[in-house]
């Protein structure tokens, strides 16, 4: 029988890390692991003996699978407010946590934000991955001698280890990059590590699909969970989607080592793509809680868009353990979604904090409904600041001055702007300051959600902690209508999802010359929210552009443009273009009570982690040290 995960387990304690390289036993323990009685503990060699303490031992390989989503230090969205998607308000309020330091620069190998312990399994990634590929490697090397009731069970277990020790490697090439060995057998005292090769990443990443493919190949492995006594379980579904990203990833200029991999990603995404559809997985395409997401109180997009509103209620469901799922497009999600509302949303509403603040750039980003782009996409500002935008002549729908008309339903559904509505409890009474609101109450009611400069309650700040930093709101997480009276957490972040391997198809397929199929697939993304297809007649280099404007339009603050970024970048270049500065929307409220609208950077100094070694996170300092003592080499990323 299997069991559910994390409700067998036991406190495991297993050898040695990679970091053993140091001499190191995993968990910082300097004691044999699993020391035996009189002090209660069991040996390693009695665990493989057990079948529920086996299954036990695979259950910790899952316990450093990181939440993510808002579940970064102090309910914050960790790398979609590193990039240029958005702005952290507690970068001002509360500078000495990760957003804080990022912005000014305040990290080094030794004390860098991202390295750091940090709740919910994000953070402190070098340590916890390590641990997590020890221990799989580990399990992998007894499983097959192992006691276990059935083999159904042993082979499915194996194939589990497999594919979350692909998942680890994963995250550390997106983290570290290619300073990383493989790790077919596990570290022991005895292991010459003077010997240890880093790996080029196509290397590694070649390691973590032929783990991916171990999986695959293990007819025990579900293709979906079913149950919800089985929900955080892994799948070959997973497998597919991180050998669609990692090859993808390869293929990028930053990483790929001057070789043109391009075809083999294209080929890769291509079968995993179908096998995902052979097997169910497909784009959510219908509203299935109207009376909710299509509401008079919803206010998702003008007039009810149902796109608008499909798109929102993707977000904000979680994902349905049956074998005919309602949501057929998410393949992995974990953990739960933490209080958006209070900590980012709007913070007026619960007067605390607004958190992720979108960006004037991802703005910028979407297109007005007839399918042209608001930029020029090639080059999208005149001036390094981003206060003089690149406009697209071709675009006559976009008007400056009423900037958020007639745009794609995707901007409805993720970005709160001004002149927005919602409807939820507000716990303040409106003063005459706030003209779109006042007179109001403390209560339930509908709110104009004004960000105009000097706007009491929801206007441009530079350092209250409940307003916005930029002239936006996110939404795109949150519940139409949650507040104190209503108290409805979002959806668990979706680690992988249909939607984001159909563009890391449409991207190989642009960049290998598939230009059909690269059309397709960026089209389907697009007509699930009634948006047009793509010209045609591009030329490649177009369509890669425009394909690279979907990817950051469709996964929108989910935390996949920190990497895209700098994967898009060459190996000596830096993010001045994307991350140096951000801007915010300037709106001055007139006294007939129109706006104009204007751009401002958020602050006056730029960002500082935008150089050419925020590439890269830095290996600790300590471990930096001991492998460069140990094997002669130096391991530690460039600039750190």
């Amino acid at each position: 029988m299997l069991m559910k995960l994390r409700y067998i387990k036991f406190n495991i304690k297993p050898g040695l890390l990679f970091i053993a390289v140091l001499f190191l036993l995993a968990l910082g323990s300097c004691k044999k692991a699993l020391d035996t009685a009189p002090d209660g503990k069991i040996s390693l060699d009695e665990v493989f003996a057990d079948h529920d303490k086996t299954g036990a031992y695979l259950n910790n390989c899952y316990g450093n699978i990181p939440l993510k989503g808002l579940h970064y230090f102090f309910w914050s969205r960790g790398p979609v407010e590193w990039c240029d998607d958005a702005w952290d308000t507690d970068a001002e309020a509360e500078s000495w946590i990760k957003s804080g330091r990022m912005y000014n620069g305040v990290a080094s190998a030794a004390s860098h934000p991202i390295l750091e312990f940090d709740d919910a399994r994000n953070g402190a990634y070098w340590d916890r991955y390590w641990n997590s590929i020890y221990m799989c490697s580990y399990f992998l090397s007894r499983i097959d001698k192992a006691t276990v009731r059935t083999e159904v069970d042993r082979k499915r277990w194996a194939a589990e280890a497999h594919l979350l020790r692909a998942y680890y490697y994963s995250e550390l090439l997106k983290w570290f990059g290619a300073v990383l060995p493989i790790e077919r057998e596990p570290f022991s005292f005895t292991t010459d590590f003077s010997k240890l090769k880093k790996a080029s990443y196509y290397e590694v990443v070649k390691f973590i699909i032929e783990d991916c493919d171990a999986a695959l190949a293990t007819a025990e492995l579900p293709w979906r969970i079913t149950t919800g006594a089985q929900g955080e379980r892994v799948t070959k579904a997973m497998a597919e989607a991180i050998k669609s990203k990692m090859i993808l990833f390869a293929a990028s200029p930053l990483n790929n080592g001057g070789q043109n991999y391009w075809q083999e990603a294209y080929q890769i995404n291509k079968i995993a793509l179908q096998n995902l559809r052979d097997h169910g997985y497909a784009l959510y395409t219908q509203v299935n809680f109207p009376q909710t997401y299509l509401s008079d109180v919803a206010f998702i997009g003008p007039d009810k868009d149902p796109h608008a509103a499909l798109y929102n209620e993707y977000f904000n469901q979680a994902m349905d353990y049956t074998d005919q799922p309602v949501d057929k497009e998410t393949i992995y999600q974990l953990g739960g979604g933490g209080p958006a509302w209070i900590t980012d949303g709007i913070g007026a509403q619960a007067g605390y904090k607004s958190g992720t603040c979108p960006s004037q750039e991802l703005v910028d980003a979407y297109e007005t409904k007839d399918g042209q782009p608001i930029l020029n996409l090639s080059n999208p500002y005149l001036d390094e600041q981003h206060l003089l935008p690149n406009y697209n002549t071709a675009n006559t729908l976009y008007n400056p001055q009423d900037p958020y008309s007639n745009r794609d339903p995707r901007f409805y559904a993720t970005i709160y702007y001004n002149g927005s509505k919602r409807n939820c409890w507000w716990g303040f009474n409106e003063v005459a300051e706030s003209a779109e609101n006042f007179p109001g109450a403390a209560g339930q009611r509908t709110r104009i959600i004004a960000t105009w400069m000097g706007e009491p309650q929801t206007g441009l700040d530079a350092t209250v902690r409940s307003k916005t930093r930029t002239g936006y709101y996110e939404r795109k997480f949150l519940h139409p209508n949650s507040g104190e009276n209503f108290n409805i957490e979002p959806a668990p972040a979706k680690l992988f999802r249909l939607g984001e391997v159909l563009l890391n198809f449409a991207e190989a397929a642009a960049n290998a010359g598939q230009t059909e199929d690269a059309y397709a697939a960026v089209n389907e993304i697009r007509s699930r929210v009634g948006m047009p297809g793509l010209p045609t007649g591009l030329s490649q280099a177009e369509l890669i552009v425009r394909v690279q404007n979907e990817r950051r339009v469709e996964l929108a603050l989910e935390e996949n443009r920190y990497f895209d970024v700098r994967r898009w970048t060459t190996p000596g270049g830096d993010l001045s273009k994307t991350d140096k500065w951000i801007t915010a929307a300037a709106i001055t409220r007139n006294p007939n009570g129109s706006y104009t609208y204007g751009r401002r950077t958020v602050r006056s100094t730029p960002r500082a982690c935008y150089t050419n070694k925020f590439l890269w996170v830095p290996i600790p300092l300590n471990e930096a040290s001991r492998l460069l003592g140990s094997t002669g080499q130096n391991w530690q990323n460039p600039g750190w």
